[in-house]
């Protein structure tokens, strides 16, 4: 099910307010944080996860690193 949200301007910054049924099927609450990805097809909103975030820094590393092998591997 889809819900549209309206960007608003808050304070100096931009932003929207989530309903609470989607605060709820997130599992998150007033004050927790929420990581961004972005995806094809837009943006995806997930509960911030300390443990995944430094994985993905990692990941991001590994894959600068060695971008080209990853190039030569992908011909």
């Amino acid at each position: 099910m889809a819900n549209s949200v309206t960007i608003r301007k808050i304070g100096n910054s931009h932003g929207v307010i989530l309903p609470k049924a989607e605060l709820e099927r997130l599992g998150v609450s007033v004050g927790d944080e929420l990581l961004i990805v972005h995806t094809p097809g837009g943006i995806r909103l997930s509960p911030y996860d300390e443990q995944f975030a430094r994985q993905v820094e990692v990941a991001k590393d590994f894959m600068n690193k060695y971008r080209d092998v990853f190039r030569e591997l992908a011909k």
